[in-house]
């Protein structure tokens, strides 16, 4: 078991399965020492999704433990692709999307469930990156979040 897995289960975490591509995308392109990570959802180890809308169904809350699972999904993606999260130095840049109501206003404070995943793994230093969080009227599925992601990776 890697660091970063040990981390995860000391936080009662569990990844779930890679997620699969839906469309003609790569989950992962290799650019150098970057590692591009397509949008993810919610992803849960039951293979279902987390899915509703914020401000209409789902609490501040409830988003960030979507995103929060998105950036799970995101991992198992990376430890598919790479064979060892400890292969990751630092997040580079995450781009959230928030399915939410026009009112919606607490975009940024969801995608904080992602965010806070990264720092809880890898610290201040190296966990935090830039970061953009949009509210949107629609996403695939239904689902509440979705998020991509830049990481710096050691050879």
């Amino acid at each position: 078991m890697t660091d970063v897995e040990v981390k995860l289960q000391s936080l009662g975490l569990e990844l779930p399965p890679a997620p699969k591509p839906v469309g003609l995308y790569k989950p992962v392109l290799m650019v150098g020492n970057l590692a591009y990570v397509s949008g993810h959802g919610p992803l849960k180890s039951d293979k279902t999704l987390i899915t509703g809308r914020l401000g209409a169904d789902m609490t501040v809350e409830q988003g960030q433990a979507a995103a929060r699972q998105t950036g799970l999904a995101i991992l198992a993606t990376l430890k598919a692709s790479l064979g060892s999260l400890d292969r990751i130095s630092r997040v580079v840049k995450l781009l959230g999307l928030v399915r939410c109501t026009d009112e919606f206003d607490q975009s940024p404070a969801v995608i904080n469930g992602c965010s806070q995943l990264f720092l809880d793994l890898w610290g201040d230093d190296h966990g935090i990156g830039v970061r953009s969080a949009l509210g949107t009227n629609s996403l695939p599925g239904g689902i509440a979040v979705e998020i991509e992601a830049i990481f710096e990776v050691r050879a």
